[in-house]
């Protein structure tokens, strides 16, 4: 798992490098212009802070999540060998918004308004998601935001439980997707099916037409 961030306009030049969850317990030693984010009890490597990275990376773009490609994540690595950190940075190039189908669903064992679905994504994997939209029916084409997905907010998503029960991922309403003149409400986004494929990436600026205002 490789999560990046790159927010020159908030952050200045900075590229954020996360591989686990926060932890409970945590620290940051820095050599250079690298700071190592640790777990304080289990010394895990949680993630990396690159500082003035634009010296050591270019072609980085946009604002949020970043998807670095293997020469990117070489070139940090080698940084980190430098600069004297042993842990190393692995690709991930996997889409973390993608299309969705809800297969099953049935009430959380342990919520009145909970449900747990298994919904298929990409490479045929199916998802166990705990939702708790008042519109989430089985059927239906949908949006998931899988482990490793950065929301517009800047919160992430990882694998957990919902009231004692496994949920990997999230199925996303139009909100908090932050699509345009989304409805401000509870409720998922349900995609039409003739324009959506289950298994593909989500395609943010096709989906930003949803809600035009006529």
């Amino acid at each position: 798992m490789l999560i990046s961030s790159y927010n020159p306009k908030h952050l200045g030049d900075v590229l954020i490098t996360m591989i686990k969850p926060d932890a409970a317990k945590q620290s940051s030693e820095k050599k250079e212009n690298v700071v190592r984010i640790f777990n304080r009890e289990t010394n895990e490597t949680l993630g990396y802070n690159f500082f003035d990275v634009s010296q050591t990376l270019t072609g980085l773009n946009g604002q949020g999540q970043v998807l670095l490609t293997a020469d990117q994540v070489k070139l940090l690595n080698e940084l980190l060998t430098k600069v004297g950190f042993e842990d190393f940075l692995e690709e991930d190039q996997t889409p973390k918004f993608v299309v969705g189908y809800v297969e099953e669903m049935e009430a959380h064992p342990d919520s009145d308004h909970l449900h747990v679905t298994k919904t298929r994504v990409d490479n045929d994997q199916v998802l166990q998601i705990v939702c708790g939209a008042p519109n989430i029916e089985q059927g239906q084409t949908v949006v998931v935001a899988k482990e490793g997905a950065m929301m517009p907010t800047g919160a992430m998503i990882w694998n957990g439980k919902l009231r004692g029960v496994e949920s990997d991922g999230m199925i996303c309403s139009a909100r908090e997707l932050g699509l345009p003149n989304a409805p401000q409400k509870r409720g998922i986004l349900v995609l039409p099916t003739d324009e959506y494929h289950v298994g593909d990436e989500f395609d943010f600026d096709k989906a930003a037409t949803l809600f035009t205002k006529n």
